[in-house]
């Protein structure tokens, strides 16, 4: 993980194609406060209770004028899979080429029972609507995630 963003800089302007093959990018949001969300991997126990929960409160986060935007490296039709799973109505971006978490820092070494591998670190960065970093929420809690946001952007 090269990069280290902080709250107040100038969030990285990714590109990218969602989990219908359309490109997306951080500009597509300008003037309006971003939820991107970063998971390791879809269908995953703490992944779904990350998304569900995001889904569970997707209309007060809409209210608020938040859009949500979650990332990982699986492929488009993973994506489309997991929210049809889910009923999920926010968009997945799909970085199999692993450029958006790099750009973010976000791609790293990780453990898990005595194994080293990379992977995604789960981060969510708020960006308001000038693209700045507002928040950083590192190791965000799965099942309480919306009510970790709510309470940074009150």
């Amino acid at each position: 993980m090269a990069v280290v963003l902080k709250e107040g800089d100038k969030a990285p302007v990714f590109k990218g194609k969602d989990q219908h093959g359309k490109t997306i990018s951080l500009t597509d949001y300008k003037g309006k406060k971003v939820i991107l969300y970063f998971y390791p991997k879809d269908n995953t126990p703490g992944c779904t209770a990350q998304a569900c929960n995001l889904r569970d409160n997707y209309t007060e986060l809409l209210k608020k004028g938040y859009v949500v935007v979650g990332v990982s490296t699986d492929s488009e039709q993973s994506h489309q899979k997991f929210i049809e799973k889910f009923e999920l109505p926010f968009t997945l971006l799909a970085d199999d080429d692993h450029k958006v978490v790099n750009q973010y820092g976000v791609w790293g070494e990780k453990k898990m029972m005595g194994k080293t591998y990379d992977g995604t670190h789960r981060t969510t960065f708020l960006i308001n609507g000038d693209g700045v970093i507002e928040h950083i929420i590192k190791k965000p809690d799965t099942k309480n995630h919306t009510e970790e946001i709510l309470e940074l952007w009150k």
